[in-house]
């Protein structure tokens, strides 16, 4: 199985495939599937360095990622109100506004928690005890030094 230079079919077709390597190597291209792979693949695990993080390219011990500030600007005061919505009727105490980290403000949550002796989450910022304790809540919160209120009806 060899190419048969004699035949006028098999020379043309020799020729495509020399084109299409071709095309592959032009830069510019952006159709080309060689090119498209490069541009979505990013680098995993380093044998020099271990991991590196999917955000920044850098090893995860010295990942920029990390560094940045988890502090939400806000305007001081720490709001509590109560909401229903998409509870099937249930309310809980939500709490806005706490100029804390994310772990800063599991602890808090926690702490909350325990001391209105309910359950609880923190979603996205917002801590939510499970029940009406905003007179407890608003209470302790002041205890702590935050400015607190009431908010809502």
């Amino acid at each position: 199985m060899g190419l048969d230079l004699q035949s006028p079919s098999s020379v043309v077709g020799f020729q495509e495939s020399l084109d299409d390597q071709t095309r592959l190597r032009q830069p510019g291209r952006e159709n080309c599937m060689a090119v498209h792979q490069r541009k979505n693949s990013c680098l995993v695990y380093s044998t020099d360095q271990g991991k590196m993080c999917p955000g920044c390219g850098h090893p995860v011990s010295r990942c920029a990622c990390s560094r940045t500030p988890g502090t939400p600007k806000g305007d001081g005061i720490v709001r509590i109100s109560r909401q229903t919505k998409g509870r099937k009727g249930k309310g809980v105490s939500c709490i806005t506004g706490v100029p804390l980290s994310a772990e800063k403000l599991e602890a808090l949550a926690k702490q909350l928690k325990q001391r209105c002796g309910a359950g609880g989450t923190v979603k996205d910022g917002v801590i939510e005890i499970q029940g009406d304790h905003r007179d407890i809540l608003v209470l302790e919160l002041k205890k702590l030094g935050y400015s607190a209120k009431l908010a809502g009806g």
